[in-house]
């Protein structure tokens, strides 16, 4: 079975944000860094429907948990290309 690839701009329309790469670089700048302490999906920055979208994914290790796993990089302080 092959396994889908979704880059950060199908992952934030997913969760309803602008999704361009200029929204995507914003978005991560304003919101880095994310403390460590602190998992993804328990951001204050999420509204309720996209923490459960994040947790649902992670935990089924669906094709969208490896995006959210970069984006999780990202949010830390590491650089990650938009794409």
């Amino acid at each position: 079975m092959d396994k889908v690839f979704h880059g950060f701009t199908e992952l934030f329309a997913q969760l309803g944000l602008p999704n361009d790469a200029h929204s995507i670089r914003h978005f991560i700048q304003t919101h880095s860094p994310l403390n460590s302490s602190i998992r993804i999906e328990d951001a204050q920055f999420w509204n309720t429907a996209q923490a459960s979208l994040l947790k649902e994914e992670l935990l089924g290790d669906s094709d969208w948990a490896e995006v959210i796993d970069r984006l999780n990089v990202a949010l830390r302080g590491a650089i990650v290309s938009a794409k």
